[in-house]
C-alpha cells in the first residue's frame, strides 16, 4: 500500500480543454426511472464490520445488482444509449466498445433494449463468463489483445473500418461527448447514497480503473457536502494510472502485469475522471494484491460476497485505517461495486 495525499490539490497539465465532471443527476433520475428494471439499490449500515474495525459507521452502497446486471456500470452505457433512443438515433446503429466485464454489459443491455447492435472487444485476461454473459445479451464478444488498452485499440479499428459508433467508458483528446455523458449515469448511485446516509460521511472510499465512477462519485459528493468528507481514491498498485498522473502533473501511461483486480485494470485514465478527481480527491492510494484480496474477504466474511474490484473500497478502508488516523468517530462510506463473479 502506498498513500499519496494530494493536499494542496494537483495542477495537471493538457487538461484545459476537458470538461469536468456533470453532477445534473436531476437528468439523470429523470430518465432512468423510465426504464423498467430501474430501482434503487440498498445502502447497508454494516454495524458489525464497524464494531471490528472501531468505528462509528461503515455504510456499504451496494451496485452488486443494478437493474439485473450485476454492477453499477449498468448505470453508464445504457444510459448513453437510452439519450441517442430518446432523439430517434439508436435503433439500427452498432455500437462497438472494450470493456473488462462489466461496461460490456451495458452496452449489450442497452443496444438489446433500443433496438441496436453490440460488439464487445475483451482481453485474453477476462474470464470467459463475462464473455458467456455478453453474448447472453446478443452482442458480438471477440477477444483481442493481453491487456484492456490492447481491446480497446482493437475496438476503435473497428468503428473505423466499419463506421460503428465508438461507445467507451474512457476519454481521450477529442473524445469526451459520450463519456462525459456516460459518467454522468453514475451520479444516480451517488444521488440514492446522499438520501440514503443518516449524516454526512468523514471518508468516502472509491475504487478507480479508468476513473469514471470515482470521478462521478467525488464530484457530486463535494457538491453536496463540499468540503466535509475526505475522499480517497483506491487503485491496484499494478495499474496506478490516476495517482501517477496526479503526482506526475500531467497524463501517464501506467506499466505493469495484470492485476487481480481486473476490472480496476486499466493502465491509463479517463481525462474527464483525471481533471475531476486531481480536483476532488484528498488522497490516492494503491493496493497490493493481496490487499485487495482481503478487501473481498472481509465483504464476504459480513456477508456481503464480492470480486476483489467491487471490494477495492473496503480494502482500502482496512488498509489505510491508522496511516489515515480513522478512527472512532468516523463514518465512512464504501461503494460495493459488483457481485463476486
Amino acid at each position: 500500500m502506498e498513500i499519496f495525499q494530494n493536499t494542496p490539490r494537483t495542477h495537471v497539465s493538457g487538461l484545459d480543454d476537458v470538461p469536468v465532471p456533470s453532477v445534473d443527476h436531476q437528468s439523470v433520475a429523470d430518465l432512468i426511472q423510465r426504464c423498467p428494471e430501474a430501482a434503487e439499490t440498498p445502502l447497508h449500515d454494516v454495524v458489525s464490520l464497524a464494531n471490528d474495525l472501531g468505528v462509528a459507521s461503515v455504510w456499504i452502497k451496494d451496485e452488486r445488482n443494478r437493474m439485473g446486471l450485476g454492477s453499477f456500470k449498468a448505470l453508464g452505457a445504457a444510459y448513453v444509449i437510452a439519450h441517442d433512443a430518446k432523439s430517434g438515433r439508436a435503433k439500427g446503429r452498432t455500437y462497438v466498445t472494450a470493456s473488462a466485464g462489466n461496461h460490456g454489459m451495458s452496452v449489450a443491455a442497452g443496444a438489446l433494449a433500443f433496438g441496436a447492435s453490440a460488439v464487445v472487444y475483451i482481453a485474453e485476461s477476462v474470464p470467459e463468463v463475462f464473455a458467456d454473459r455478453l453474448r447472453g445479451l446478443g452482442a458480438q464478444v471477440v477477444r483481442e489483445g493481453a491487456i484492456y488498452e490492447d481491446s480497446m485499440a482493437a475496438a476503435l479499428k473497428a468503428a473505423n473500418d466499419n463506421g460503428w459508433d465508438i461507445l467507451s467508458d474512457t476519454s481521450w483528446p477529442g473524445y469526451y461527448k459520450r463519456p462525459h455523458r456516460l459518467m454522468e449515469g453514475y451520479l444516480m448511485l451517488m444521488r440514492e447514497a446522499i438520501a440514503q446516509v443518516p449524516e454526512v460521511p468523514t471518508h468516502i472510499f472509491l475504487q478507480a480503473g479508468v476513473g469514471g465512477l470515482a470521478g462521478s462519485c467525488a464530484a457530486l459528493a463535494r457538491d453536496a457536502w463540499g468540503a466535509a468528507p475526505t475522499i480517497v481514491v483506491v487503485e491496484p498498485e499494478l495499474a496506478p494510472a490516476l495517482v501517477a498522473s496526479v503526482k506526475a502533473g500531467e497524463f501517464v501511461t501506467a506499466e505493469g502485469p495484470v492485476s487481480n483486480m481486473g476490472r480496476l485494470d486499466c493502465k491509463e485514465p479517463s481525462l474527464i475522471a483525471l481533471k475531476g478527481l486531481a480536483r476532488d480527491a484528498d488522497a490516492f492510494i494503491t493496493l497490493t494484491e493481496d490487499e485487495g484480496t482481503a478487501g473481498a474477504d472481509l465483504a464476504q466474511a459480513h456477508g456481503y460476497p464480492s470480486s476483489t474490484s467491487g471490494a477495492a473500497g473496503l480494502a482500502g478502508l482496512i488498509t489505510t485505517q491508522q496511516a489515515l488516523a480513522i478512527g472512532g468517530d468516523a463514518r465512512v462510506l464504501c461503494i460495493l461495486s459488483e457481485g463476486p463473479a
